[in-house]
């Protein structure tokens, strides 16, 4: 080996090529005849990087790994026959190729050298380094978005803002480890669960019933299952404090749309079926087609609605909320503004009009990130 001398050109030439090639440091330098940290010096600009002082963990990829990566690229090997000589999974080796440059110019060295940076710790969170990404997000939380509702939808509003990209999982930590937050831990409070801490979640039973005439749900015509066709719902009632109270929520299966009944009488079959025909009338003809309920005894008047309005209506399988996913899905969204365990006879109908409306203009995963108010408002233009 050289001792004591510059590279000339035409050695740097040759080592860039056979580095490039897929070669490593230790092979190079000894067809060039000089040492590995002249050719780190050659290729990172830098003097040679100082010994790690804490070991690195065995999950990530070493450096020795990510040369086999770079010499395997350059002989254009697969990923997964890459993995398995490393002893890797192929998701890991094809993680790390396209984040360091992918196949065209993915260097081994490079690629552990932009590792070892990312992984310094501590690092300023987004929420804090970018002040109109954090107003916004705030904003956003007391409309009572979810984290994954405002981490989506920032893509849409600002699609040639990179600065203004934050993911669900960030906002989550924000709020629930204040540790590494830069949001307001009483923003919590304006989360669905109204919880500072995960937990995990618990079904409650359906309630369960017989009644005569029943069209049960595999009757139901196709054009509902597949959602293909405007103007069929799906029902349910949320139950106040110890039973005495009751909100009818109605949810359009295709836009997702949602109407709050409101019953100041209670939750007796008369009550609801006036109730809900008054409200299912107000659409238009077109836009009523079918009601999805389960089994409670509320809808023990069916028979009569279905007479009153032309909306037939079909009921679920006992034990089988999911047969019902939308109708589920709003339920719990509604629990935020009205808790468990609360009076909810107090709650007028502008009040319920209201909270409709907020819910309606949030938007949607489900819906490419449209908002159910949109997507309802284009089902009225086109088939009015």
């Amino acid at each position: 080996m050289r001792q004591g001398k510059r590279l000339t050109e035409t050695e740097r030439t040759e080592l860039r090529r056979r580095i490039g090639a897929g070669e490593t440091f230790a092979r190079a330098a000894a067809a060039v005849q000089c040492s590995t940290k002249s050719i780190y010096r050659l290729l990172t600009g830098r003097s040679a990087p100082t010994r790690r002082t804490t070991p690195r963990a065995a999950l990530r990829l070493s450096a020795a790994e990510r040369e086999e990566i770079s010499r395997g690229v350059g002989a254009a090997e697969s990923c997964r026959a890459m993995a398995q000589r490393l002893g890797r999974a192929p998701s890991t080796v094809a993680r790390d190729i396209a984040g360091n440059g992918g196949r065209r110019h993915y260097r081994g060295w490079r690629a552990d050298a932009q590792a070892v940076r990312r992984s310094r710790r501590p690092k300023v969170p987004k929420l804090v380094s970018c002040l109109p990404l954090r107003e916004e997000v705030e904003r956003r939380l007391t409309l009572r978005w979810s984290p994954q509702q405002i981490a989506a939808r920032l893509v849409v509003d600002y699609p040639d803002d990179a600065q203004m990209r934050v993911s669900h999982e960030t906002i989550y930590q924000s709020l629930f480890v204040q540790a590494r937050g830069a949001l307001r831990l009483e923003l919590a409070r304006c989360l669905r669960t109204g919880r500072s801490h995960r937990r995990p979640r618990r079904q409650t039973p359906s309630r369960q019933g017989r009644m005569p005439d029943m069209v049960l749900i595999k009757d139901r015509p196709a054009e509902v299952a597949d959602r293909a066709v405007p103007g069929h719902w799906e029902g349910d009632l949320m139950i106040g404090k110890t039973g005495g109270s009751a909100i009818g929520t109605l949810i359009e299966r295709q836009s997702r749309y949602v109407m709050l009944l409101n019953l100041p009488d209670g939750r007796f079959a008369e009550h609801v079926r006036t109730a809900l025909a008054a409200k299912i009338q107000e659409l238009p003809a077109h836009l009523r087609r079918s009601l999805t309920w389960d089994r409670g005894k509320e809808m023990a008047e069916h028979a009569r609605f279905s007479i009153d309005t032309g909306v037939q209506v079909y009921f679920c399988d006992p034990h089988s909320p999911w047969q019902r996913g939308s109708n589920e899905n709003v339920n719990g969204l509604l629990r935020q503004y009205f808790p468990k365990g609360s009076d909810l006879s107090v709650h007028t109908t502008a009040h319920l009009d209201a909270v409709a409306a907020e819910l309606n203009a949030r938007p949607r995963q489900t819906l490419g990130w449209l908002t159910p108010s949109e997507v309802f408002a284009r089902t009225v233009a086109m088939t009015a």
